[in-house]
């Protein structure tokens, strides 16, 4: 009985290094020039995508969002990268290649066009990749069929220009590694309810499509 009580002991002691591990992942804002907001959602919009990411599909995903900027070197720290904003977008020549190089190596950049993004992020995009067209995902596409079911596509959260959501895509040699979510704005979605008075039903949707956007990315590519 003895060694017994000193076995659970032990055995209780050492559940919690057996139960913690680190995130196996860390998710960035990008931070940009031109003078759009790139932190229009900031405070609430990924921390709570991540822990939806979490508790729902066990991801394991750093809690804290990065900031990371164009150019830097950091970029490469993290495998899906979201950018958002309502205005203009500017990449230098060196931000561009440095964008497309970490893009091409493995990474993921998720762009939201959180209203007025449209007209500046497509030439920005063309700079990155010349050779390559954004091209719209058809409702077929594995993006939409993840942990969660999105038969039509993505779910229109905001109003915007009354326009049907579109999500377009740029593929490099045959892999996804932009996406672009227009007419839609997925990231307001994601922001806790008091924010814009979003529905449950709304905020729901939203957070199970970056939920597959993520799983995606991070995932293998692997429904559950």
């Amino acid at each position: 009985m003895k060694i017994f009580r000193s076995f659970l002991l032990l055995l209780l002691m050492l559940i919690p290094f057996v139960a913690w591990c680190p995130p196996a992942f860390q998710i960035a804002l990008l931070k940009y020039n031109g003078g759009g907001d790139w932190y229009a959602n900031l405070a609430t919009s990924l921390p709570n995508l991540i822990k939806f990411c979490n508790q729902n599909l066990l991801a394991n995903i750093n809690p804290e969002q990065a900031i990371v900027e164009v150019g830097s070197p950091d970029i490469f720290n993290y495998p899906f990268i979201h950018m958002t904003g309502h205005g203009n977008v500017m990449f230098s020549d060196k931000e561009a290649e440095n964008l497309r190089n970490y893009l091409i190596g493995g990474g993921f950049l998720h762009v939201d066009d959180n209203y007025g993004m449209d007209k500046f992020i497509r030439p920005q995009l063309k700079k990155v990749f010349p050779e390559l067209d954004l091209v719209e995902l058809p409702f077929s596409h594995p993006i939409y069929h993840q942990h969660f079911e999105f038969k039509n596509g993505l779910p229109k959260i905001h109003e915007h220009d009354g326009k049907a959501p579109q999500g377009f895509g740029l593929v490099y040699e045959g892999r996804l590694v932009c996406f672009y979510s227009y007419e839609c704005d997925l990231g307001d979605g994601w922001e806790s309810p008091e924010i814009h008075n979003d529905s449950e039903e709304t905020r729901q949707k939203a957070l199970k499509m970056g939920a597959n956007l993520v799983q995606f990315v991070l995932m293998a590519n692997d429904p559950q």
